[in-house]
């Protein structure tokens, strides 16, 4: 028995499908304006978190959440803060199971990081301020730390 590309089921290749992305929540705060869009004596300091979330749709759909939260403050004072969940729909098929977890908790986000970043950047620069460009994230070292701290609990 073969399959579409003429290989058999045991041998098809790994495959990672986007089916949808989408904003699932948006919130940005500009409590002090437009105080706060005034030149500033110093840099304010920014505060980012970044979690991931995944759901099980079916045997082989996911939908994974990027939630990033972001807050900047200057003398005490908030300048803007935000919350974004950004999620994507992903298809992963011919995926063995020991790789399947890492695969949707640190793949999955890292396509889905650079539409939020835009997002982001987009809604600070539109709030009065210069767009905020998040750095690169490194998923792996998230991922590790997230599977530690389950340890941990678990312990």
């Amino acid at each position: 028995m073969t399959n579409g590309n003429g290989s058999s089921p045991e041998t098809a290749p790994p495959q990672l499908n986007v089916l949808a992305q989408y904003t699932k929540d948006l919130s940005f705060e500009n409590p002090n304006a437009p105080s706060s869009l005034q030149p500033q004596q110093q840099q304010p300091q920014i505060n980012i978190q970044i979690n991931v979330h995944a759901n099980n749709l079916s045997e082989t759909e996911f939908e994974v959440a990027l939630k990033v939260e972001g807050k900047a403050e200057n003398a005490g004072k908030v300048m803007f803060s935000f919350d974004l969940t950004y999620a994507g729909v992903f298809r992963i098929v011919n995926v063995p199971k020991e790789n399947l977890h890492p695969l949707v908790m640190i793949e999955c986000p890292r396509l889905l990081f650079p539409f939020a970043r835009e997002i982001i950047a987009t809604s600070v620069r539109d709030g009065g301020f210069p767009p905020l460009m998040l750095d690169p994230v490194d998923f792996v070292g998230l991922y590790r730390q997230n599977m530690e701290r389950q340890a941990a609990a678990q312990a």
